[in-house]
């Protein structure tokens, strides 16, 4: 190969190499960025946004119960138990999620090193909501934004326990996420004032926080994680009648026959709200436009 050839060719070979060295700088620098976030595991989807607005960049959240599942049935998938191998925390939401008191002795078994943090620590559970048609114990303790203020401490405190370095990043997150909530419960509470109407009917006793924290009525037409009876149904139509109801609630989660059978009967109609949306500021600011909708 001639002389000259072989010089060019050296030279492309060095200008390849150099061109080189910033990428593979930059997926090293990736690398150890990803393995130097704190590993963290949380039950549900909600709290995966909580987790995330209070670490930022210095989190990786891992959800045990994904999208479209119900945490009164799932079961972990072995996928799943790879990333709770590796967590520092697990935030349990701490109210009685049926998922949790099935698996959250098993799940610690697994990582016996993993910090344990309750988001319901402060805040008072309902045992059971009051009135016909109770449907029971209600676990939904961040329907209330009062309630996802005390989450969110909770959630600052245990990253703070378990990076100490990070604390004023951590809390300074905390304090412009609560922030938000804050103002999105005034904003509820001005959107309510003047209403007179504050009764609504959903599937299942999913919003019995939100309705507590501002002073509304909740009818469930589940009862203790039963279909009503006929007699349970007659009942039902004629208190939605009674009270004007034209919208029946129900989570994607759940079968909608008989929210459509009472809807039919009211001359109604059957909305989707999801509480399991991870986007929580935006859910709740929809959950209770469309509340009011009903009310008016």
């Amino acid at each position: 190969m001639p002389s000259k050839v072989r010089i060019i060719l050296l030279v492309i070979s060095t200008v390849l190499l150099v061109a080189m060295v910033p990428l593979v700088t930059s997926c090293q620098n990736e690398v150890a960025e990803e393995s130097s976030k704190l590993g963290v595991v949380v039950t549900i989807l909600p709290q995966a946004e909580f987790v995330e607005q209070v670490g930022g960049e210095k989190v990786e959240v891992s959800v045990m119960v994904p999208p479209g599942a119900s945490p009164h049935t799932y079961e972990p998938k072995p996928s799943q138990l790879v990333a709770l191998e590796k967590a520092v925390v697990y935030f349990k939401v701490g109210s009685g999620i049926d998922f949790e008191l099935s698996w959250m002795d098993k799940l610690l078994d697994i990582n016996n090193e993993m910090a344990l943090v309750d988001c319901s620590e402060g805040i008072t559970l309902i045992e059971s909501i009051e009135g016909e048609h109770n449907g029971g114990a209600d676990t939904h303790i961040w329907m209330s934004p009062i309630n996802t203020v005390v989450i969110v401490e909770n959630i600052c405190r245990g990253l703070v326990g378990a990076d100490p370095q990070n604390r004023d990043y951590y809390e300074a997150n905390k304090d412009t996420y609560i922030t938000s909530l804050l103002r999105l419960n005034s904003e509820i509470k001005k959107g309510l004032e003047g209403v007179e109407n504050r009764t609504f009917m959903v599937y299942h006793p999913s919003f019995g926080y939100y309705a507590k924290e501002y002073g509304l009525t909740m009818l469930s037409i589940e009862e203790d994680g039963k279909e009503p009876t006929p007699a349970g149904m007659a009942s039902l139509i004629d208190r939605a009648l009674e009270n004007s109801i034209k919208v029946i609630f129900v989570e994607p989660q759940f079968n909608p026959q008989s929210a459509e059978v009472i809807a039919v009967a009211i001359g109604g109609t059957v909305a989707f709200i999801d509480p399991l949306v991870k986007d929580y500021l935006k859910n709740i600011e929809l959950l209770s436009e469309a509340l009011l909708n009903t009310m008016e």
